[in-house]
């Protein structure tokens, strides 16, 4: 995977994992880290000396730093009660040429070892394992393998298999032509067929390079640091990749992936000194010490500031290309590795751009110039907005994600990779002591930041990008022009080599792989039952249902409201997306929406709205809709923000037009520009849309209608027709049958908590009349009980019992080069017994079949099967250069499943794959969040827990015939990408215009 281009990665983004979701937490200081802090300086261990252990209790771990002796490598051990352990190894690459060679070798090392010689066996370890997280990631001067899970024994089996693919990859010719690109021709079979480019990777940058903010930030990172290795894509250029020759990317292998050059981390509970052990045996026992030649050096300072212009494609659900011209202005810092400089500009970085009392945001977007923001820039800033952002930093130190191992290996890579400190990067709270001391010392110490770094600095770039109508067209003319380059100067013994190469491509693709040689768990390793989550239910302010959950939160409160939306009319469903948009950024009582920005990152986490469909677990015509209301905040600031979310919900402030039309025109920007990296999800949504009641509504909440119709507002003069709509969701919102409430905190908080909600639901303004249902049919269904003593919470469900299924197939029109296709079948709900089978099936279908066909033999960057909670089960591809072809494979793979061709290890090496999700860790602050929304109780999970373990190869056979291959009316297609011929000829398909 490629992490491409350059983006300001501050603190406050890092540490928050990047997710929207409620899931963190922080354990107290326990064994692990009692263990670690018994190690002594200079102790030697299998190899490795310890050189430094370091406790830091802001994030309740202690670091341990060892080198090995043979090699050098450097090693960083976090200790930590967490049983979700993590492993990484980075390797700094410094490519000097376009041609992605470090790219290619990461999907290629990935393709078999000298151990392990089958091929793939990476994703064939997706099957045999309960990993947690398996990827590996290619950034501008690093390449990063990270894995994490919670079973002793598969993490020794991962970390066996991760060592021999980076050490001692057979980094096979034939694999390199299919990872990395190749001459073949388009029918393999066919030596008469035109000859064109295929490759993984070929597809995957040429798919990366749709984005035109990647386009940006590319370009940006190549000319302010054009010196050295940063002046190239580390990626791959879709022009340059055909450069680069397998001879190449063995010797970029030999030079780089070196223990010498490398960085082990490994993080969690489980004890250090065996995976010391088995690194040093299995890997650095047998290399000895070198001296890379990988270091990056310094940047020379610029005398004068630079200026260039580039083009991309217009943005074509985006508005106008008046509004679509891209400015930044950049400024070359200090070494990344002198870490309080670099936290201190993070945080002034923050000051200068985030949210609408940065002096950016007041200069450019609310003046109309723009309509959202790169991260890259930034320029003035506020001081009274310093202690918000400090709280900010404070509270997500205890809220941290399930997968903060990998959060935190993330963090350090890059300071890390240059030789920094990565302890010191993570005493966030001496870094925080250090900052105040340094203001309070000096009042103007950030006007000094700003007059040093921005005003006085020679080494600016001005950067601008404009739309071009015939961009797509020329790098489709410079990709022919290569191809005929290429091509024209081949032999004719060339050409025959390469038709013989493409048919043992195609032979090796086609042979049944031989996985004997892998280690694996088996489904007996699997925990037979789920643990138990206690949850309390009980009526407030009269009769609104609060479920409570004690958790260790770390002194956090997670806070959420679910409001129904059954009453809602029609016509006001489109607008719920962007009513939950703007709903906590407009102001509200007698905030406006700068004070109530400043009071939202001052007391809280932040306040959330998002519209939900959530399906019934036992009915596929059945599903409610609303809007879920969230957010958490430190104990001490739980009045603040319930008084926030009663001001917000009680007096929201729809008459601040001008505000309203910056929110619109960034809201439409953003979901036009998350299409290129979405776009399986958005042809996936599309597919459904037919198949059941629910289908319609997610399309309409989350689909291609809602950035459609998104772009039409924002292109609108005249928006108080839009707010009007706003307004009367609003009043539809607060109805007193429709508010269910939960909490999750910990067991000393709850009397406190349980104080602040009842408070909170007796200050709406909630209406007592009886609403009239809006919808065909509503239905009560009553959720199993928490507990014992619990009061019953009553779900109410819109339901159509007339509803048919008909088939519908959509090509969205788009400008990419390469396309997202998805199939839809309409199958059974979560309480059916055929849910399990079905579940056990996509991820069979997934590994054994489409893997294959959609990404080895197709050169799609990825495609499989899923079946989603609501009984929708999904066939898909990403990134592909195919688009019919793939429709066809999905047939393919549906008899191939139909007549069950497939063994009993294939069966239980699905089921670790199905459980290694279904037993994903759950942050405290997440716990019982299924039971909240869909009702669900462990006693149902465990049913279907239960179930899953029973699935048998009779069980799949049975449910491929009766729901796959069923007729075509529960089947949906969509397409997303470039024009097609032969689907523009079939009167059977929409054709959809941007």
């Amino acid at each position: 995977m490629w992490r491409g281009g350059w983006r300001a990665r501050g603190v406050l983004r890092r540490l928050s994992g990047g997710s929207a979701h409620l899931g963190a937490w922080r354990w107290g200081s326990t064994k692990a880290c009692e263990r670690a802090l018994q190690y002594r300086i200079g102790e030697r261990i299998h190899g490795f000396t310890v050189n430094q252990v370091t406790p830091v209790p802001e994030l309740s771990l202690t670091a341990v730093k060892l080198s090995h002796d043979g090699t050098g490598a450097q090693y960083l051990h976090l200790a930590r009660e967490d049983g979700n352990n993590l492993f990484s190894v980075q390797f700094r690459t410094t490519p000097t040429d376009s041609s992605g060679a470090p790219h290619i070798l990461e999907h290629t090392v990935l393709c078999g070892s000298q151990r392990y010689p089958c091929r793939d066996p990476f994703f064939k370890m997706l099957n045999r394992s309960l990993s947690t997280f398996m990827n590996a990631f290619t950034a501008s001067d690093y390449t990063l393998y990270p894995f994490s899970t919670q079973n002793p024994k598969d993490f020794q089996n991962l970390l066996s298999v991760y060592l021999d693919a980076a050490f001692f990859p057979c980094l096979r010719e034939l694999d390199f032509w299919q990872e990395g690109w190749r001459l073949e021709h388009e029918d393999p079979n066919d030596p008469q067929t035109p000859l064109v480019f295929k490759g993984v990777v070929f597809n995957e940058m040429k798919g990366a390079f749709t984005d035109n903010e990647r386009i940006f930030s590319q370009h940006l990172q190549n000319r302010l640091l054009p010196d050295h290795t940063y002046s190239v894509v580390s990626g791959g250029d879709p022009l340059c990749i055909p450069d680069l020759t397998w001879e190449q990317l063995r010797r970029f292998h030999a030079m780089h992936y070196h223990p010498s050059n490398a960085r082990f981390f490994t993080y969690g509970n489980f004890p250090l000194e065996q995976h010391l052990k088995q690194i040093h045996e299995e890997a650095l026992s047998k290399f000895q010490r070198i001296e890379p030649r990988t270091s990056v050096p310094a940047q020379k300072p610029w005398d004068e500031p630079r200026e260039f212009q580039i083009t991309c494609a217009p943005d074509s659900l985006a508005e106008g290309p008046s509004g679509q011209t891209t400015i930044s202005v950049s400024f070359l810092l200090p070494e990344i590795t002198d870490t309080f400089e670099a936290f201190t500009l993070s945080l002034l970085s923050s000051l200068l751009i985030s949210g609408p009392n940065a002096p950016f945001y007041k200069a450019l977007i609310e003046s109309g110039l723009g309509t959202d923001f790169s991260p890259d820039v930034g320029k003035g800033f506020e001081e009274d907005r310093i202690e918000a952002l400090l709280h900010k930093i404070e509270i997500q130190m205890k809220h941290q994600s399930v997968s903060f191992g990998l959060t935190l290996t993330s963090y350090i890579a890059s300071c890390w990779n240059h030789d920094g400190d990565p302890v010191e990067l993570l005493k966030l709270g001496s870094q925080v002591a250090q900052f105040r001391k340094c203001l309070e010392e000096n009042p103007r110490f950030l006007q000094e930041k700003v007059k040093q770094y921005f005003k006085n600095n020679r080494h600016k770039l001005t950067l601008s990008m404009k739309p071009d109508d015939k961009y797509s067209e020329k790098q489709a003319q410079m990709e022919t022009e290569k191809l005929q380059q290429k091509v024209t100067s081949l032999s004719l013994e060339e050409k025959q080599q390469i038709y013989e190469k493409g048919l043992e491509l195609q032979a090796q693709q086609s042979r049944p792989p031989d996985a004997s040689c892998l280690p694996a768990l088996r489904v007996s390793d699997i925990e037979p039952r789920i643990p138990v989550t206690e949850l309390e239910v009980v009526q407030a302010a009269g009769d609104t249902p609060v479920q409570y959950c004690a958790q260790p939160t770390n002194g956090v409160v997670y806070f959420r409201a679910f409001s129904s939306l059954n009453a809602l009319p029609e016509e006001l469903r489109p607008y719920v997306p962007l009513f939950c948009s703007v709903l906590t950024k407009l102001g509200c009582g007698s905030l406006d929406y700068r004070e109530l920005a400043q009071q939202v990152e001052l007391k809280t986490g932040g306040l959330a709205a998002a519209p939900q469909v959530l399906p019934d677990d036992s009915h596929l015509n059945t599903y409610e809709q609303g809007v879920l209301f969230s957010s958490f905040c430190l104990d001490r600031n739980l009045a603040d923000m319930m008084h926030l979310w009663s001001e917000v919900l009680n007096n929201p402030r729809f008459e601040e037009e001008e505000h309203f039309r910056v929110l619109v025109r960034m809201a439409a920007q953003e979901l036009s520009n998350g299409v290129p990296d979405s776009g399986h999800l958005y042809a996936s949504i599309r597919a459904g849309r037919t198949l059941a009641p629910a289908g319609d509504l997610q399309e309409t909440f989350g689909g291609m209608d809602q950035v459609l119709l998104m772009k039409r507002i924002a292109e609108m003069t005249d928006l108080q027709p839009v707010l009007g709509k706003l307004l009367r969701i609003w009043k539809h919102l607060l109805s007193c049958d429709s508010l269910r409430c939960s909490v999750n905190a910990t067991a000393q908080q709850m009397s406190q908590v349980e104080g602040a909600v009842e408070a909170f639901l007796r200050s709406l303004s909630r209406t007592e009349k009886e609403q009239r249902p809006m919808c065909p049919h509503v239905v009560e269904k009553p959720a199993p009980k928490a507990s014992s003593g619990s009061c019953p919470v009553i779900r109410r469900l819109v339901t159509d019992p007339t509803f048919e299924p008909c088939q519908m197939k959509t090509h969205f029109l788009l400008p990419f080069p390469v396309n997202y296709v998805a199939e839809c079948i309409r199958t059974a709900p979560y309480t059916a017994p055929d849910h399990a089978s079905l579940k056990i099936l996509a991820r069979l279908m997934t590994a054994k079949f489409l893997h294959t066909e959609i990404r080895e033999k197709g050169g799609a960057y990825g495609g499989g099967a899923r079946l989603s909670y609501g009984g929708m089960f999904t066939l898909y591809s990403y990134r592909d250069p195919r688009s019919t072809e793939t429709l066809q494979s999905f047939m393919k793979a549906i008899d191939w499943a139909k007549a069950g061709r497939f063994t009993q290890q294939d069966i239980d090496e699905a089921k670790l794959s199905v459980f290694s999700a279904v037993d994903a860790p759950v942050a405290p602050s997440d716990k019982g969040l299924d039971h909240f929304l869909y009702g669900l109780s462990d006693e149902m999970k465990q049913v279907h827990r239960e179930q899953l373990f029973a699935v048998c190869h009779e069980d799949l056979v049975d449910v491929s015939n009766r729901y796959l291959g069923a007729r075509r009316s529960t089947h949906g297609v969509a397409l997303l990408g470039p024009d097609n011929v032969s689907i523009a000829k079939d009167p059977s398909w929409v054709i959809r215009q941007r």
